[in-house]
């Protein structure tokens, strides 16, 4: 598989996928700077990430659609050019509205960026290659989800505005993509509403309904209970932006080695259980986390958070990425990239509405409530 990992498509789509989760996990040790120096109620900072979020309920199935119609490049370079320049701008910012303004604009460059990615895998590679090098990627996005707490939380040291600059690499990006990227494009034109029809016949069966509900429940658990309320929860235990960063590395690190090991583990222990076996992580994780005695007993449960995402995420994307062909996969990958902007845009809002009326540790007993159903899903009705 050396030369999976060296292939230059797949680099590009690493960068891609890096890009779709910097303007979040660079941003969480910021967080609680936010809510001091902005003056931010600790019930609202969930519109930092949902202002950013809220486009890309409209711009993913856009952005799948338009890339099924005009091509993977044109879009992909569109997006990273719109997002890196809004997202730079953020750096200037000086209040919570200007801030959602600009974090909007970005939004929507960011909304087709991870349904590309995926997309681009589906059109590249085929069978033990395609779920390799998703769980590649997989790992990739999750190293970036273990540096981007740590440099974001370097970078708050010197003011809660400073991690948004990260947001300009995207523009060298664009650049690599539009000049680099070798990738097969759609070349059957059908006509735009039989194109619609087409895609909703694949999407309407039981099997995509119910993978399509454990991404959105996946999600809700990621950016309502983790991403939004564990840095409030590791900040009431004494940790400053640093200390934030470097536990919340502790999960991307674990989703990265299985992640990176889903080829493998699958062949041998088949997807759905890998899959089912996720939502048992999700559940211990959020049934510790309020109860740890002390700021580095996070460690445990966070880490059992991280490998529920390395067996989760990438088992999801490869079953849907095979779903449609190369006409018609970027719409099948697009209303999954609407369902994780509408969870990521919802799900903080809601665990603000729990964390005001009944405090913290209902945001992770509701999100252990919620694995638990999950788990019933892919175990009684996905076969």
């Amino acid at each position: 598989m050396r030369r999976l990992v060296l292939d230059r498509n797949l680099l590009l789509v690493f960068g891609v996928t890096l890009m779709a989760i910097m303007s979040v996990m660079s941003l969480l040790p910021a967080l609680p700077l936010m809510i001091r120096d902005l003056s931010i109620p600790a019930g609202s900072i969930g519109w930092v990430i949902a202002a950013f979020s809220l486009p890309g309920v409209v711009m993913a199935p856009v952005g799948g659609i338009l890339a099924d119609r005009l091509g993977r490049k044109k879009v992909l370079v569109g997006s990273l050019i719109l997002f890196g320049l809004a997202g730079s701008a953020c750096f200037l910012a000086r209040g919570l509205f200007s801030l959602c303004v600009l974090r909007a604009v970005q939004g929507v460059g960011a909304g087709p960026l991870s349904v590309l990615a995926g997309t681009l895998i589906g059109d590249l590679f085929e069978g033990r290659e395609r779920i390799t090098a998703m769980g590649y990627n997989g790992g990739v996005q999750a190293v970036g989800t273990a540096v981007f707490p740590i440099l974001g939380g370097v970078l708050a040291r010197l003011g809660w505005n400073w991690p948004f600059l990260l947001s300009a690499l995207a523009l060298p990006l664009a650049l690599a993509v539009a000049l680099l990227m070798n990738n097969p494009e759609p070349r059957e034109r059908q006509a735009f509403w039989a194109y619609l029809r087409s895609a909703w016949g694949l999407m309407r069966t039981r099997r995509v309904l119910s993978l399509f509900a454990l991404s959105l429940g996946t999600f809700v658990l990621l950016y309502g209970a983790f991403v939004t309320y564990l840095p409030v929860l590791l900040h009431e235990r004494a940790a400053g932006p640093l200390e934030i960063g470097a536990i919340l590395s502790v999960a991307s690190l674990a989703t990265a080695l299985a992640a990176s090991q889903l080829g493998r583990l699958s062949g041998r222990f088949g997807e759905m259980r890998l899959l089912r076996c996720s939502f048992f992580f999700y559940i211990a994780a959020m049934l510790l986390l309020p109860r740890i005695p002390g700021l580095w007993w996070a460690v445990l449960p966070i880490l059992l958070f991280g490998l529920g995402q390395g067996l989760n995420l990438p088992s999801l994307l490869t079953l849907l990425s095979g779903v449609g062909g190369l006409e018609n996969r970027a719409a099948v990958m697009a209303v999954n990239g609407l369902i994780l902007r509408l969870s990521q845009t919802l799900a903080p809002l809601f665990m603000g509405l729990v964390f005001t009326g009944f405090g913290l540790s209902a945001v992770f007993s509701v999100g252990a409530g919620l694995a638990l159903v999950l788990l019933a899903i892919a175990w009684l009705i996905l076969r």
